[in-house]
């Protein structure tokens, strides 16, 4: 999974709840480790609990911290590493107690291509369209007083092309100081910017356009 501020963890969270999963949302740091063995243990660990409370998905964010081809590694990561992906092919291959691994990643082009071809659907979450864009803004200010009608959301929703879902949050934390109206969110968008530049985006979609999935779906037998 590829995205920058787009909720990686709550559309993990959403698949895990949509597919009567068992969910554990776990950060690559957690796993590593410098003292020979722990790492391993870890792993090993997560995997073994995963498969108890099975059907179960396992989501990793910053997976290419401990899967890169970049990283120069001591013995123990190394370890780690290789235990990793030693339970990620057992994860595949088992008939019972199925565990899916969902590992999210704003740096594709760092994974190395083992690591890589371990995940057979490798999909990019682009940056919400305009009307992905005003139903989140609509929600963030939804708890808050505000005197936005229906064409300023509208107007808010075109002038923020290019803002992630972070972004946005952001921006509306920004109005959520004072009375919101829309006069105060055009002084907010003046002094923010999009987080994810165009090169960036343009590198995504060329990583994806090369080894991303083109359609998937999700279903436990």
């Amino acid at each position: 999974m590829i995205a920058t501020g787009s909720g990686k963890a709550t559309i993990a969270k959403a698949i895990a709840h949509e597919s009567g999963a068992t969910f554990f949302s776990i950060s690559s740091s957690d796993l590593i480790s410098n003292r020979l063995g722990k790492g391993e243990k870890l792993v090993k660990t997560l995997f073994a609990v995963a498969a108890y409370e099975a059907p179960s998905i396992v989501f990793i964010d910053e997976i290419d911290s401990m899967l890169t081809h970049r990283r120069a590694e001591d013995d123990a990561i190394r370890r780690m590493r290789g235990e990793f992906l030693v339970q990620l092919d057992e994860a595949v291959n088992r008939r019972e107690g199925r565990v899916f691994v969902i590992g999210a990643t704003n740096r594709p082009q760092d994974l190395d291509e083992g690591a890589r071809r371990r995940f057979a659907k490798r999909l990019y979450l682009p940056l919400p369209n305009q009307s992905a864009r005003e139903s989140l803004l609509r929600t963030l200010v939804a708890e808050n007083s505000h005197s936005l009608t229906d064409d300023e959301f509208k107007n808010m929703s075109r002038d923020t092309e290019g803002y992630s879902g972070a972004d946005l949050k952001n921006l509306c934390n920004d109005l959520s100081y004072g009375p919101i109206s829309y006069e105060h969110f055009c002084r907010s968008l003046r002094i923010t910017s999009p987080s994810v530049g165009q090169e960036d985006l343009q590198a995504y979609v060329d990583w994806s356009n090369a080894h991303g999935t083109k359609s998937t779906f999700l279903k436990f037998n």
